[in-house]
């Protein structure tokens, strides 16, 4: 699986850009990136095409910390409710 991680700041934050398939394996390396934003942050993924567990629960968590989800497609959101709501 492979995911492609683009910054771009702006006026009004950091916009992490993730392009392609989001696993559990990347995610240590989207934290860094996450940590070392000083300001709003957003994650673009209108061009991720896969994620997995893990990372639908890490999105939970960012939201929880106030970091925005652009562009999730229907099955990311949908899943994410359902991890919301299952409590997990």
């Amino acid at each position: 699986m492979v995911v492609k991680i683009e910054i771009v700041g702006g006026p009004n934050g950091t916009t992490i850009r993730l392009v392609g398939r989001l696993s559990m394996e990347h995610l240590p390396l989207l934290i860094a990136k996450i940590d070392a934003a000083q300001d709003l942050i957003i994650l673009e993924m209108d061009e991720v095409t896969l994620v997995d567990t893990d990372v639908v629960r890490f999105l939970i968590d960012c939201q929880t910390r106030g970091i925005q989800l652009r562009g999730c497609s229907a099955y990311i959101r949908e899943w994410i409710a359902r991890e919301q709501k299952s409590g997990t």
